[in-house]
């Protein structure tokens, strides 16, 4: 069975640790790329799990999943009657509705008309409607409008809103954090220390992560990243960017501001030309001349545009702090390469060539001479000023209440009762494979 294929027995392929071939693989370990200092210009060890190997090739369909299935089970969602609506800046909508198609359910995918086209074109294939809003990679905006739109059709449908739902936030504590932790256990030597998780924030599901592991390692720091253009999170800021994959101009609601310590914002020019150095022949040729081992260079493509983004950040979070080789920061590869090849094409067309002397100036700018501004040490006050953007968005617009807002960042067990429903959905999926004759 391909990786990719529209068969139901993929579903128990939503994991981290699928064999990394594109058909046939089994259940393997955690996917995960250690980069060198010879790329990196850092002594710490930056760690990365890899997406690519989930159906759809972005790990973006386990948040679908983790936002469905808890509906279906509990009978919310009725997959024969209702039309499960996708709205995304991307590879969530390609995951909800691949995860659509493999229960038979009927899709409708929403997401800027600015994304790839290899989006568009894979869901015009799977999704039973695909809906463009204005705008690209940080009008999420548009997005909710649309659904609000589609609300008021009169049409029977749910709306899974990865933004909101906490079905996006417990899939990645869950499943991300411990497949980081399992990692963490494997390298980690006597003196090594697990140092922090980066993320960009997006939907703030992957970041949820970061929550685990700093239950797991309480000393450890958690890294909210976002474009430099758009930089919502550093100063309240808002505009366009090309970092695919991280919608940008508002807090998402599932995001625990209260227990972020960093915020990195990354010039998304840093991202795009390296997007070049990591993938022409000439980049990598340069690398490999420069030192960085033949074997790490072949596996680049491995790094979309957010991964290319978080792997920056986490290079920022290291100088930083001066972490040294007995340090050790991990981040995520949300997608591959392969999900950009035209926008590859576009940049030739537009840039030409790719040369041995870009190569050199890209990597000395944007890797080795990484700089440490545009990011931000949080104290009480600025996480609680980042909460508070939340106001605008959630209550003002999208119908979240005072009290929630407020429940978010003053009671304490608002967030870990949330963590403490897993067993119990873990249990009602269980029992539903059992009466479908599938476990």
């Amino acid at each position: 069975i391909g990786l990719w294929d529209l068969h139901p027995l993929n579903l128990f392929r939503i994991t981290w640790k699928n064999e990394p071939k594109p058909s046939g693989g089994l259940f393997d370990g955690v996917n995960a790329l250690e980069f060198p200092s010879s790329l990196t210009g850092v002594n710490a060890r930056i760690i990365a799990l890899v997406g690519k190997w989930f159906p759809t090739g972005a790990h973006k369909v386990g948040a679908a999943f983790g936002c469905l299935v808890p509906r279906l089970v509990t009978g919310q969602f009725d997959p024969t009657q209702q039309k499960a609506v996708w709205p995304s800046t991307g590879n969530y909508c390609r995951g909800g509705a691949y995860d659509s198609a493999l229960l038979g359910c009927e899709s409708i995918a929403i997401l800027p008309e600015g994304m790839s086209r290899e989006r568009f074109e894979w869901l015009s294939k799977i999704a039973s409607d695909v809906i463009p809003t204005p705008g690209s990679e940080s009008n999420v905006k548009e997005i909710f409008d649309k659904c609000w739109e589609l609300r008021r059709s009169g049409q029977d449908l749910m709306i899974f809103n990865q933004f909101d739902e906490f079905g996006n936030y417990l899939w990645h504590y869950t499943i991300t954090g411990s497949a980081i932790a399992e990692v963490l256990h494997q390298k980690l030597g006597p003196k090594d220390t697990y140092r922090g998780f980066v993320s960009a924030t997006g939907s703030a599901g992957t970041i949820a992560a970061g929550d685990y592991l700093k239950q797991q390692f309480p000393a450890s720091k958690v890294v909210a990243s976002e474009a430099q253009q758009c930089p919502t999170l550093l100063i309240n800021g808002f505009g366009s960017h090309r970092i695919e994959g991280i919608g940008d101009k508002h807090v998402p609601w599932i995001h625990n501001v209260r227990n972020t310590d960093f915020v990195v914002a990354i010039d998304d020019q840093a991202v795009v030309n390296l997007a070049r150095l990591f993938n022409e022949p000439a980049g990598r040729e340069y690398l490999i001349n420069s030192g960085v081992e033949e074997n790490l260079v072949t596996q680049l493509g491995l790094l979309g545009f957010s991964g290319i983004s978080n792997l920056l950040s986490a290079i920022k979070f290291a100088k930083y702090n001066e972490l040294t080789t007995n340090d050790v920061v991990v981040t995520v590869l949300t997608d591959s390469m392969e999900l950009y090849q035209s926008r590859l094409a576009e940049m030739r067309a537009e840039s030409g060539s790719y040369s041995a002397t870009q190569a050199a100036a890209d990597d000395a700018r944007y890797l080795k001479g990484q700089p440490i501004d545009f990011m931000q040490e949080l104290s009480y006050y600025d996480r609680k000023r980042i909460h508070n953007l939340k106001y605008y968005t959630w209550v003002e617009q999208q119908g979240k209440t005072y009290a929630e807002i407020q429940a978010q960042w003053y009671d304490p067990d608002y967030w870990t009762e949330l963590q403490a429903q897993v067993p119990q959905i873990d249990a009602l999926i269980e029992e539903f494979n059992r009466k479908a004759a599938v476990a």
